[in-house]
């Protein structure tokens, strides 16, 4: 629609509502600042009443104010210090505006967000089988620093991918408890890289409780590259080249404190993957 004068019908009776700006908000990248004076279309309700006729009402002044500041995210320092509630709807007011579909502002909104707000922004994340996205938005993926549960099964990680600098930097690996690497072509040596931080600098993957490494080519060596997980109570090994007779099951109590289940644990099953939190909104990243 052409810019100009919006006109609603009441009580038979033709009648202008102020002079609204019909044009497309800018996109988020514009480095043009949005004027917070200029009234739009998206500040004002429309509703029917009983007799037909279009009625309108002007959003609250905070919906003003949190409107615009979702059409301006990109332009926020931080969110540190502002309260759940305005964080929450802050958000959902930036999903509706596509701001995390703009891969120049995704990552730096993102990181706004995850910040200010932890957990709540995204406490579980599954890409299972997932690759590409993996590939496509690795600087979003890498701005949630705050993860209890991260599944990659079957994302082609390798044995040297540029998610295990993420998987053992300080920040998520306070957090993260549940870890699936299952079914990444990964070996001895890539198992032994990822736990490096642990065992030489006493920081990495070490509140891990739950580990899922099945399905890749690890021998019975890739056991002992565990050992420096403390707080290690289940592990997966399943499809991998481990022969797990008598003598290994005594090995793998003696190194890990670890029985070996004869059923497989529910816990590793995928239909317990999911990605929870205020982004599970964000389609990027969507199961």
């Amino acid at each position: 629609m052409d810019d100009g004068p919006v006109y609603v019908r009441e009580r038979g009776s033709l009648r202008r509502v102020s002079d609204i700006v019909l044009s497309q908000p800018k996109p988020a990248s514009s480095c043009r600042r949005t004027n917070p004076l200029v009234l739009r279309k998206e500040h004002f309700v429309f509703t029917y009443n009983s007799e037909g006729s279009l009625r309108y009402t002007t959003k609250s002044l905070f919906d003003l104010a949190l409107l615009f500041v979702a059409h301006n995210i990109h332009h926020v320092d931080s969110l540190v210090g502002f309260p759940e509630q305005i964080g929450d709807r802050l958000f959902a007011a930036a999903v509706e505006n596509r701001a995390f579909s703009n891969t120049d502002v995704s990552p730096k909104a993102l990181r706004l967000f995850s910040d200010a707000y932890g957990q709540m922004v995204l406490g579980s994340l599954c890409l299972r089988n997932r690759f590409p996205l993996l590939h496509e938005r690795m600087d979003e993926i890498k701005t949630f620093h705050s993860l209890k549960s991260l599944d990659l099964f079957g994302c082609r990680l390798g044995d040297d991918h540029e998610i295990f600098h993420h998987l053992t930097s300080t920040s998520l690996a306070n957090s993260l408890i549940h870890l699936s690497i299952g079914g990444n072509s990964l070996s001895d040596a890539g198992l032994q890289r990822l736990t490096a931080p642990v065992r030489m600098m006493k920081r990495g993957l070490d509140c891990l409780q739950l580990l899922d490494v099945s399905y890749n080519p690890i021998s019975e060596r890739a056991l002992r590259y565990l050992t420096c997980l403390p707080k290690l109570e289940k592990l997966d090994v399943s499809g991998t080249s481990l022969k797990l007779n008598a003598g290994w099951k005594k090995t793998i109590w003696k190194l890990l404190g670890l029985v070996r289940s004869e059923k497989p644990l529910d816990l590793f099953d995928h239909s317990r993957c999911k990605t929870e939190g205020w982004a599970e909104q964000v389609h990027i990243i969507r199961c």
